[in-house]
């Protein structure tokens, strides 16, 4: 069984180069898409949550680790647009446009659209991870 606690806390590649907000965000895709569970969980930290679907939080490393495998395990293509990142101090809010297509486990073509909301923080070493990672905004 992977650690995931040490997967959130040990720095990678892709945690290497000193991201912005929203390039944090177009990471999410490109760990999605390629199926990249391991560099899709260095960018939570450690007490993150993740809104597996409107007004239900995974609030543990396990839990947001088992939610993205649910998206990569449907085989399809996330796309993302950034489309405001309010910064102050620290934190960011990052709000963007994402729609996924993919297959469910019964075989049948899934697919999702919405507006996220996410809250990140940045680190001590200038990168920046998810505090909250809404995918359904406001829902």
């Amino acid at each position: 069984m992977t650690n995931l606690k040490a997967i959130i806390t040990k720095p990678t590649v892709c945690m290497s180069k000193k991201m912005t907000p929203g390039e944090v965000l177009n990471s999410v895709v490109k760990g999605i898409n390629a199926g990249d569970l391991d560099s899709l969980m260095t960018l939570y930290e450690a007490d993150a949550c993740f809104a597996t679907q409107p007004g239900q939080l995974a609030k543990s490393p396990e839990s947001i680790s088992q939610s993205l495998r649910n998206f990569i395990n449907m085989n399809g293509k996330l796309d993302l647009k950034v489309k405001r990142v309010l910064q102050a101090s620290d934190l960011a809010l990052v709000i963007t446009e994402w729609s996924f297509s993919g297959t469910g486990t019964d075989g049948k073509p899934v697919n999702m659209a919405a507006r996220s909301s996410d809250v990140l923080r940045q680190q001590a070493n200038g990168a920046w991870r998810f505090v909250i990672d809404n995918p359904w905004g406001t829902e």
